[in-house]
């Protein structure tokens, strides 16, 4: 394993990247502080203590002992040591450092999962070898008018393989140019007299050194000097603070260039031996449309025997004189004659070729325009049978718009055919019907005969449904067992009987599969369209209502849809909240509040615990505890308006939004944490709905998270539900435990509200147990209330758990939950949710209603 240093003030990024290259095979040395970090490398003599690389978290702030484990990571002795650098987005003082050192890589915070790859591409030997052109070593002119400049880039440059010539000013450097060959020009950017971009434009214009690749070279980084430089023709900018080895790198890349336009030019005056021997068609033609030469491909593809038989032709007439069709091509309609005349390239033109035998073959051509010596020869063409892509790309097309197994057609070309028909209907009085069919049975019969069964029954009733379609119907498989139909030009009040035949047919034969017999039903919802249909969104929400009150009704019957059917309205809202939610996510119109909970300790030293700010209080007489909130959810109407969570999260839950909802819950409030400025630690209790927490990768995402903003694991606490903590048990025990490894807190909300609350007490890895809301609304005057409070808490606390008292309404409950043994309050008595955490400048609290539910 390799050692590796790390220094990094947060814990949670210590931990998260530690893990990380623990995985990649390093052994990883995780310090708090850069001052110990500072010890550890001061305190070695010859290497960084025998560590084979440096990862260090860029601080927010510079102080002293920063400047001076950085002054020591550029010393001589640890300058070939391979360090990388952590930072948040933006900060200059980072790239600044990087760019001053060799083997020094800089990553973003929000990308350390890379930080492996990094480190790896740091720790791989460096080497920047020179190319070398035609045998020899590349040769480079530097201009630049200090002395010292030039010797020193010109001894790095020799020291690596490279012929280098000086000159101290431009004229200089132009006259060298003029005289002796070189491949690359650096100049210095501001010299006295002719400016560098002054000399790029002068070399530039004169022919005998246009093909002289150049580079400006400055002391100081300017968006301004940069633009001017490549405007007046350079293809890079080098600066004379960068790192030597980033230098060498950019110019080992003009030199590649250099190369590989050297090899370009020896390839191309090769070109038709090249051609000759592809396996596309290829031939010439010069400027009038005449055969030059061809090669085997093109003589097999056009069906001839040698090249005798084209070259000298005029290949207009000679293989494509005609359409596919066999309609013959005016000279002056052809788009390959006038790519001929006109020199011009022509990528990827698809035409029709003629064999010798008569036979249309379907090409794809693209013409090179020929030139030799810098005078245009004609044209040259390759060119590829493409029939067995064309029939490829009609089976593309036919499976884009249809089900393999079925073959019948699918959801993407019904919904189209059932637009197409809806704008029909709107131009005429006809009506239509829109069948929705669902097999009754299909997951019994899969799973008891197999998934070969199911694949054979769906392809009967598929069999079965088109015995009966007219030819102007439409017929799909929606996907799994359900099909989808469309009627057209049929009567309302036919619809009834219409779908009660399809029924009957589908089911009147039971299905035979491996000697066994099985009864078929099927339940079926039918809409009817027509010019006052708003949309194909509308007519298959209807069907698909139709659909569920058929099933609802017992299943192996067909149902009308009716503005009145029963049940309407329960699933249209559900139906509605799934878009409005799916919207809300897309638009970010989710809203966080926080609502503080505070300890109970010297509750009764508050001399008015009814007025406002009565947490801030509390806090100020617990000054050793954090700052704790937990987490609202609420959706913003379009109008301004705010939804409590009890309106929409029932629907959330039952179409599976809950994980993407409280994932977004979470990137939000860590946000929301780090922007925060408090005196003290702040702590969130986030509520968690068991779909999110056995969701994939959810403990990863808020590992992630946390990293990504720099929060520590211990400042949330993720609350489940009572109900949701104890049907989910052993299924979400290895999610919570690894949420506990991580350093997060477990909290049970509504506590004492379920039979088994009490039983489950000692197998619920919780931290905190919040009692539920019901039992302290009699406070501080019922006595039972009292006493079922106080035995929860010394339960509680013989469990090792803390407790929490919800809703807390009235301010007079607040001692008597102290009493109780209650160690957190939480409720209006305490204080109203608020927009922003402490030291944020928007408005502290929203009132209006009640805001007890907790997402």
């Amino acid at each position: 394993m390799k050692p590796v240093l790390l220094a990094e003030s947060s814990q949670t990024r210590r931990r998260a990247l530690s893990a990380l290259l623990a995985e990649r095979g390093y052994a990883v040395t995780a310090l708090a502080s850069l001052d110990d970090a500072y010890g550890v490398l001061a305190r070695s003599v010859d290497t960084a203590g025998g560590y084979s690389a440096v990862l260090v978290g860029w601080p927010e702030h510079v102080d002293g002992v920063v400047e001076d484990v950085f002054g020591l990571l550029h010393a001589d002795r640890f300058e070939h040591l391979p360090v990388l650098v952590l930072s948040d987005s933006g900060s200059a003082g980072a790239m600044n450092w990087r760019m001053t050192r060799p083997r020094t890589s800089l990553l973003p915070w929000s990308d350390y999962i890379e930080a492996p790859e990094a480190l790896d591409q740091l720790l791989r030997p460096a080497s920047v070898p020179a190319p070398r052109v035609d045998g020899g070593a590349m040769r480079i002119l530097l201009v630049d008018d200090s002395a010292t400049v030039r010797l020193a880039f010109s001894r790095l440059l020799h020291k690596h393989g490279y012929q280098v010539q000086v000159a101290p000013n431009a004229d200089a450097g132009l006259a060298l140019a003029r005289r002796e060959p070189f491949d690359i020009v650096v100049v210095d950017y501001l010299m006295p007299g002719m400016l560098g971009t002054g000399l790029i434009a002068a070399l530039r214009a004169d022919p005998s050194t246009a093909h002289i690749l150049c580079a400006t070279i400055t002391g100081t980084y300017s968006d301004a000097v940069i633009t001017e430089s490549l405007a007046a023709g350079a293809v890079e900018c080098l600066f004379k603070s960068e790192a030597r080895e980033l230098f060498l790198a950019r110019v080992a890349s003009l030199s590649r260039t250099i190369a590989d336009r050297k090899a370009i030019d020896a390839e191309r005056r090769r070109l038709e031996g090249i051609l000759s021997s592809v396996g596309d068609g290829v031939y010439g033609v010069d400027t009038e449309g005449r055969i030059t030469f061809v090669n085997p491909a093109a003589l097999d593809i056009l069906g001839l025997a040698a090249p005798c038989d084209l070259v000298g032709r005029d290949a207009f007439e000679a293989f494509h004189h005609a359409f596919e069709d066999g309609t013959a091509m005016p000279r002056a309609a052809s788009f390959l004659v006038q790519a001929y005349a006109s020199g011009n390239a022509v990528p990827a033109w698809q035409t029709t070729f003629w064999t010798a035998g008569r036979r249309a073959v379907p090409v794809e051509c693209t013409v090179y325009p020929l030139s030799v010596d810098g005078e245009r020869r004609g044209s040259v063409v390759a060119f590829r049978d493409v029939s067995a892509r064309r029939l490829l790309e009609e089976e593309l097309r036919w499976q884009a718009e249809h089900d393999a197994l079925t073959k019948l057609h699918n959801r993407a070309w019904f919904e189209a055919q059932l637009e197409q028909e809806i704008a029909r209907l709107k131009r005429t009085d006809q009506s239509s019907l829109v069948l929705f069919v669902d097999l009754d049975r299909f997951k019994y019969i899969n799973d008891t005969a197999g998934h070969t069964a199911g694949d054979q029954l769906l392809v009967e009733v598929s069999m079965r449904l088109k015995s009966r379609l007219r030819g102007s119907d439409h017929l799909a498989r929606m996907g799994g067992d359900e099909y989808a139909l469309i009627l057209r030009n049929v009567p309302r009040g036919e619809a009834a009987t219409l779908a009660e035949g399809f029924r009957r047919a589908l089911t009147r034969a039971p299905f035979v599969y491996g000697g066994k017999t099985y009864r078929v039903t099927v339940s079926i919802g039918v809409a009817a369209i027509d010019s006052a249909t708003a949309s194909a969104g509308d007519a298959m929400a209807a069907a698909d209502i139709a659909l569920h009150l058929a099933k609802n009704a017992g299943r192996n019957q067909a149902h009308v849809y009716r503005e009145d059917s029963g049940g309407r309205a329960a699933m249209d809202l559900d139906l509605g909240w799934s878009a409005r939610l799916e919207e809300a996510l897309r638009t970010d119109r989710f809203v966080l509040c926080f609502q503080p909970m505070v300890p109970l300790a010297a509750i009764e030293d508050d001399p008015a615990p009814g007025e406002p700010g009565l947490w801030e209080r509390q806090l100020s007489r617990n000054p050793d505890r954090p700052a704790k909130f937990e987490v609202l959810l609420r959706l913003r109407e379009p109008g301004g308006s705010l939804v409590l969570p009890g309106a929409f999260l029932p629907s959330a839950e039952r179409f599976g939004l809950m994980p993407e909802i409280d994932r977004w819950v979470l990137d939000r409030a860590l946000r929301a944490l780090r922007e925060a400025r408090s005196g003290r630690p702040i702590v969130l209790s986030i509520n968690l709905s068991a779909q999110a927490l056995a969701s994939p990768g959810f403990v990863a995402f808020v590992t992630d998270r946390l990293v990504q903003h720099n929060a520590e694991a211990a400042s949330l606490v993720f609350e489940l539900s009572e109900a949701g903590a104890l049907a989910a048990e052993e299924a979400l025990r290895a999610p919570l435990a690894a949420l506990r490894a991580l350093g997060c807190g477990l909290a049970v909300d509504d506590f004492g509200s379920g039979l088994s609350s009490l039983g489950s007490l000692r197998t619920l890895d919780a931290d905190y147990l919040k009692i539920d809301g019901s039992l302290v609304q009699g406070l501080p005057g019922d006595p039972l209330d009292r006493a079922i409070i106080s035995g929860l808490a010394a339960i509680a606390r013989a469990a090792g758990k803390r407790t929490v008292a919800e809703c807390v309404e009235n301010p007079a409950a607040l001692p008597a939950l102290l009493a109780c043994g209650v160690d957190v309050a939480q409720g209006h008595a305490v204080a109203m949710p608020m927009l922003h955490l402490p030291g944020s400048t928007a408005p502290p609290t929203l009132g209006g209603g009640t805001l007890r539910a907790a997402r």
